[in-house]
């Protein structure tokens, strides 16, 4: 029976965790130069409604180190929904490809596209969630830090589809999550209860306030997104005023924990969200973020492509 990673919920934390093992384990093969053709034969099919560097190669340069192919489908390529229905592109994708990944605008077409496939449907990121970045950035702090439980993560900026992600990914791994943002800028109310209604479960804290020094205060990790994600960019002017006092820079990072790591998941817009002195700075692990969507996304398609799947 096929798997599908629509949104974190879709796995549970003793998956999650699972993931974070294989990723350790195909990361260290990839750094002493070993093979591992896990996906050999197999084929990933890239459906991009939205340009993207991490994404797109990330997931390119996994199939390639598993021993598998992926071909990108640009949206003039394929234009699901407007040169063909949905259900008409899934049902064809089904015959040819192994698994599908898809970073579209509405979530509703990853919905769809999962519902009419015959083969794992991976969100690449919707306006709603990201699923695979926050995977990735757990694992990053699993790295760094071991244990998840009780870690305090600041939000700061824009409640986004990132943030809605953190949101299911804090209440499976028992983080306290809080979230900082101008008013009108929350994240998704119905994600909100349902992380809540999960966090029980695991003792995690999620809190939204619209005070980023209260945020940041004894935080073990701050982390931010750019203010206008890709659909606002006719928002950018009010939303440069309304994110006033909401930029992660030093005098913010002062206030949190003296070990504490930042992060960013980019692109980032130097010189408003995050200062250049932050995000090149010795608490930053941006990079370290960024180089395990690599490897985190490996895990996914093993597990879910995979013979063993």
């Amino acid at each position: 029976m096929k798997r599908d990673l629509i949104s974190i919920r879709d796995f549970t934390r003793e998956e999650i965790e699972a993931l974070f093992s294989l990723a350790t384990d195909l990361k260290r093969r990839l750094k002493r130069g070993k093979s591992h053709p896990r996906l050999s034969g197999k084929t990933l099919a890239l459906i991009f409604e939205k340009p993207s560097l991490r994404t797109r190669v990330s997931f390119e340069v996994a199939m390639t180190h598993l021993g598998g192919h992926a071909i990108y489908l640009a949206p003039q390529d394929i234009r699901l929904g407007a040169r063909e229905t949905v259900e008409d592109g899934a049902r064809n994708l089904s015959r040819w490809v192994d698994g599908i990944v898809a970073r579209t605008f509405e979530h509703a077409q990853v919905e769809r596209l999962a519902q009419y496939t015959t083969v794992p449907v991976i969100n690449g990121l919707t306006d709603l969630l990201h699923p695979c970045q926050v995977l990735c950035d757990l694992f990053t702090l699993h790295e760094k830090r071991e244990k998840l439980k009780g870690l305090r993560v600041a939000f700061i900026g824009d409640g986004n589809n990132v943030c809605n992600s953190w949101l299911y990914g804090a209440a499976k791994m028992g983080i306290h999550f809080t979230v900082a943002c101008p008013k009108g800028y929350e994240p998704h109310r119905d994600v909100f209860t349902k992380a809540r209604a999960e966090s029980e479960a695991t003792y995690a804290v999620l809190e939204i306030t619209h005070d980023a020094a209260r945020a940041a205060r004894e935080a073990d990790v701050l982390y931010t997104d750019v203010w206008a994600s890709m659909g606002h960019e006719e928002q950018r002017a009010k939303r440069m005023r309304d994110f006033k006092g909401f930029q992660v820079n030093q005098s913010l990072v002062n206030l949190a924990q003296k070990d504490v790591q930042v992060m960013h998941c980019l692109p980032a817009h130097r010189g408003e969200e995050i200062t250049d002195e932050v995000m090149d700075g010795l608490h930053s692990i941006i990079l370290d973020q960024a180089e395990n969507r690599l490897h985190l996304q490996k895990a996914i398609l093993v597990k879910l492509l995979g013979d063993e799947s």
